[in-house]
């Protein structure tokens, strides 16, 4: 049988494993459009940004794994098209038979519209290396960045820049940053954290448009005022990458659509990782995290082979800010009671966890500098099991819980 899998991200590097790992020895290729070989995208925003890492870290197999696993790895390709009556997907290089076919295409980050200025130079998107290799020689001490965006990403920017010696402003529509994402009680503590260390936070305020003639120079809010850049990141969000998969008439819903085995519309084309939503309590879930591509891809690789299982998500993020690590078990989203308690001594304000309950059942852990209260709220989580939620803010010893 032959697989070709279209992307080179995290999905695809663990889905090609998991393929030769159970036992597949027929062809399998791996197509992807950047020069580099699959690495992890996380580090970019921290790590990588701050010259604290190199790409020899960040590549996720060395380059002999993929030829000791007889993997033809194809990058600087771009896939075009697919022909799903003939099973041929053609690129920028040729054509690719396939018998089983799997998109792993991730998702793109958003800009604001050319009409808004989102386009000029020195403004700025995190996603890929070259994102990050275009950012990094801008970010110098005392330069004035403007954020746009408080969800994860550019938060974690913010973070990276006030610790290079950036004067911040992150601007957040919503009322809140985090609104999406987390619940009020989460936001306030990383709040706090980004107050504490200079940034400035300006929430409720909209974007008019970026300014400049050669190059990005100032920020227009909806209200009138106007803020002075040097430089704007927009982290403002990612879309699926789905016009391959609309190219073969694929059904797509909040990203290529598949069944809870991760096979889409056509029985021969598989989708995993940012781009693939799957059946989940009565509607679509997408899940925008490195846990869930590597755990989406590994089962949609068994069941090419046949397995025949349903993708269970295992909801789990985390993300580092300043010198301050939230960790996430589950998904907070639709809860209706949150408890919160105090995080371990030696963090002052800057630790905690959150507790999110849907109709009397644990959904969802936010630990702020608090391992331990993630590990036992995820172990809670994964076995169906929920605490009296009054316990959790006194409690001696949160692993009695258990």
């Amino acid at each position: 049988m032959r697989i070709v899998i279209v992307g080179a991200g995290q999905a695809a590097a663990s889905m090609a494993a998991r393929l030769r790992a159970a036992g597949h020895e027929g062809a399998l290729t791996v197509i992807g459009r950047e020069p580099a070989a699959p690495y992890q995208r996380p580090p970019l925003s921290k790590d990588y940004l701050m010259g604290r890492m190199g790409l020899d870290r960040l590549t996720l197999r060395a380059p002999d794994w993929w030829r000791d696993q007889a993997i033809a790895l194809h990058l600087s390709e771009t896939a075009l098209s697919i022909d799903p009556v003939a099973r041929i997907l053609t690129t920028d290089r040729g054509t690719h038979p396939y018998d089983a076919l799997a998109l792993t295409t991730g998702a793109a980050p958003r800009r604001l519209p050319a009409a808004m200025g989102g386009d000029l130079p020195g403004t700025h998107v995190i996603r890929t290396l070259a994102d990050v290799d275009a950012l990094a020689p801008a970010m110098r001490a005392g330069r004035r960045l403007i954020v746009i965006g408080g969800g994860y990403i550019g938060l974690e920017a913010a973070a990276v820049a006030r610790k290079l010696g950036l004067q911040v402003t992150l601007i957040e529509a919503a009322p809140r940053i985090l609104g999406r994402v987390a619940p009020p009680q989460t936001a306030e503590l990383i709040r706090a954290l980004h107050l504490a260390h200079g940034v400035t936070l300006l929430e409720g305020r909209g974007i008019s448009h970026i300014t400049g003639t050669e190059r990005a120079d100032r920020v227009a809010l909806s209200d009138g005022t106007h803020l002075p850049a040097d430089l704007v990141i927009m982290g403002i969000g990612v879309l699926p990458e789905t016009a391959l998969a609309a190219t073969a008439g694929l059904a797509l819903d909040n990203g290529i659509a598949t069944d809870g085995q991760g096979r889409t519309s056509d029985p021969a084309i598989w989708a995993a990782g940012d781009c693939a939503s799957i059946p989940h309590r009565g509607g679509r879930l997408r899940l925008e995290s490195v846990g869930g591509a590597i755990d989406m891809a590994e089962c949609v690789a068994d069941n090419m082979l046949g397995a025949g299982r349903d993708h269970v998500p295992k909801a789990w993020f985390w993300s580092d800010q300043f010198d301050a690590k939230l960790q996430i078990a589950g998904l907070s989203t639709g809860h209706d009671q949150v408890v919160t308690r105090p995080g371990p001594e030696g963090h002052g304000d800057h630790a905690g966890s959150v507790w999110c309950f849907r109709q009397g059942r644990l959904i969802a852990v936010d630990a702020l500098n608090d391992a331990r209260a993630y590990m036992i709220g995820k172990r809670l989580i994964e076995a169906g099991r929920s605490p009296d939620p009054a316990l959790i803010p006194t409690i001696p010893d949160l692993k009695a819980l258990l």
